[in-house]
């Protein structure tokens, strides 16, 4: 699968039409087809303002179909980055495996058989791509993810690790990640204050975005090293 991504600013596609078009022809120079009836477009736009009439891409002298949500990579993106139709997915597809767990219970299975179920089968669902979306989920669609992770407990009898800790985990993980790879194109977002203590916070407008993984992960990974000078000082 390939995916275009671009920035169309002041009301102005041209540079977005023009990435189009030279994907179109490099395909065409490479002897590659685009299948156009599954090619979707999906614009992403936050204004209220005014109502903007975009330009529906040509491929192949074929009309682009626009939608207002397209599951990339097993993630369901909406127009306005909302996350409660992906979740809403995740949850029905995790309550489904919970019957299976029920199974294997009823079969007397070893707690630890069960948590290795749970985490390969149901947390692996729960959590997939999750640094991406539950930043910015709902109270309710937290809740209800939630839900999974009790019933699942009540089944194995143990408890397990609730999602906001393995996403706080993961967001520290990730972002050691791109700390250390200097060739990782967003490396650079991580830049440390003149102490050399914290990481420099990134200047966020709305709540959408100081909510989404590099702020997020930014505070993370400097309460962490916070943390760290104390200690070493102590």
């Amino acid at each position: 699968d390939t995916v275009v991504v671009g920035l169309i600013s002041d009301n102005n596609e041209t540079a977005y039409l023009k990435e189009i078009r030279n994907l179109e022809n490099w395909c065409q120079r490479n002897n590659l087809l685009l299948n156009v009836s599954k090619t979707k477009e999906l614009i992403v736009d936050f204004s209220t303002k005014q109502e903007r009439n975009y330009q529906t891409p040509v491929i192949n002298e074929c009309p682009v179909e626009r939608v207002d949500s397209f599951k990339y990579l097993g993630v369901h993106i909406t127009q306005d980055l909302s996350w409660s139709c992906h979740i809403n997915t995740v949850v029905k597809k995790a309550r489904q495996r919970l019957y299976h767990l029920r199974r294997l219970r009823d079969f007397q299975l070893p707690s630890k058989v069960l948590r290795n179920f749970y985490s390969c089968t149901i947390e692996s669902i729960l959590t997939g791509n999750i640094l991406t979306w539950f930043g910015n989920s709902t109270m309710q669609d937290r809740r209800a993810l939630q839900r999974v992770v009790r019933s699942a407990e009540r089944t194995i009898r143990s408890e397990l690790p609730d999602l906001h800790s393995i996403y706080s985990r993961r967001c520290r993980t990730k972002a050691r990640k791109m700390v250390k790879d200097l060739s990782h194109p967003n490396n650079r977002l991580f830049s440390l204050l003149r102490s050399g203590k914290r990481f420099r916070s990134l200047k966020t407008n709305t709540e959408r975005l100081r909510r989404s993984f590099f702020p997020q992960a930014i505070r993370s990974r400097a309460v962490v090293q916070a943390f760290h000078y104390i200690s070493y000082c102590v």
